[in-house]
């Protein structure tokens, strides 16, 4: 009876879509424990991207799926993860103690970038992710303002530094190694020399994401990333205005060319909410991010307001996902969040780490 409730179980959960991975958890190798004994049934659920806040939902739907098979008998679900490292371009390795580098992109200035790069690295940590922001913008550095840190980074040796942490986020930026009014006068092989050293010499701790909010445009510090870092994959920031998109798409079309997988596609200030009467109004236009989307076949991952208060949170150094984490705005971000590491999760592995080095004497 036993082996019989296995496999009828199995059967069922083969017919249940995950949401986020959207294919069944046995196709998915999600189902890592079953075990039928008498009235109780175990059954362990593996994740490869952070999901805390949708652990619930999951359970429930899958007791709903199994109780008719199951009918009086103890279900005891466990929700488990387990945050690889994924493939990278050719010809490099994995960044130490980071399993996967996210680049966050946009070709146009001004579509809310960086203040994306901070709410999905708080909604990703909320999420149950060890997570940083590495700031490659060396010209016009925000992330510490948006986190409210300043101040050089500490070093116990003189060489590296300890990243500096804000709502449990690891983080580094040129703005905590300049004066804040000091203009980066640098041509663009000291730029990317500095792009370099602030990922190489900060001694990160054990990230599963880093998030590496990315100036505008297909320049200097662009063609670094995707040269000599190892990225394992992109999403792309827009707003539905036309002309952010024409450039968006520039940008998507670079990440295509150098081989590095986009996630999907951000649309930022997509309806404009009323701070007085709560009107939304689509300033920028409809249906942008959407069609882009669709002509690139690949995901549009969500559409986020034009709120003054996540202005208003970012400038003052607490953002929304921090300052409400239970509201609208950071169920957005934590959407977001979740769907484009259900994506990457399904995305090829690396097992460099698997093989010891071959010596030959």
């Amino acid at each position: 009876m036993s082996s019989d409730l296995k496999t009828a179980i199995n059967t069922a959960l083969a017919t249940f879509i995950e949401p986020y991975l959207e294919t069944d958890l046995i196709s998915a190798k999600a189902v890592t424990h079953l075990d039928t004994q008498g009235s109780h049934v175990d059954l362990k659920i593996t994740l490869g991207y952070p999901a805390k806040g949708y652990e619930s939902q999951l359970k429930e739907s899958i007791t709903h799926t199994l109780k008719p098979l199951i009918g009086l008998a103890a279900l005891n679900i466990t929700i488990d993860y387990d945050i690889a490292s994924h493939a990278v371009q050719k010809a490099l390795k994995l960044q130490p103690n980071i399993k996967n580098i996210i680049a966050v992109a946009s070709g146009k200035g001004g579509v809310g970038k960086s203040t994306t790069s901070t709410n999905l690295a708080l909604a990703l940590s909320a999420e149950g992710a060890n997570v940083g922001i590495l700031d490659a913008d060396i010209y016009g550095p925000s992330i510490p303002t948006m986190l409210g840190l300043s101040g050089r980074p500490s070093s116990s040796d003189g060489k590296t530094m300890e990243p500096k942490i804000a709502f449990g986020i690891q983080t580094n930026s040129i703005g905590y190694l300049i004066d804040q009014d000091q203009p980066m006068i640098w041509r663009g092989p000291m730029v990317t020399n500095a792009l370099q050293q602030l990922l190489n010499d900060t001694n990160w701790d054990n990230l599963d994401y880093l998030l590496i909010d990315l100036p505008p445009g297909t320049g200097d510090i662009q063609l670094t990333l995707a040269q000599q870092i190892p990225v394992t994959a992109a999403i792309i920031v827009t707003t539905p205005q036309d002309i952010a998109l024409l450039d968006a798409q520039r940008g998507l079309g670079m990440f295509n060319k150098v081989n590095i997988p986009v996630l999907g596609i951000v649309e930022n200030m997509s309806v404009h909410i009323c701070s007085e009467c709560g009107h939304e109004e689509a300033i920028f236009g409809t249906g942008g991010g959407s069609s882009m989307a669709e002509k690139n076949a690949i995901p549009l991952l969500g559409a986020l307001p034009l709120d003054i208060t996540i202005r208003q949170l970012a400038d003052n150094g607490t953002p929304i996902v921090a300052h409400d984490p239970d509201g609208q705005a950071a169920a957005m971000y934590r959407e977001i969040a979740r769907k484009m590491t259900a994506k990457l999760s399904l995305h090829s592995k690396d097992h460099s780490a698997k093989f010891g080095n071959i010596m030959i004497q």
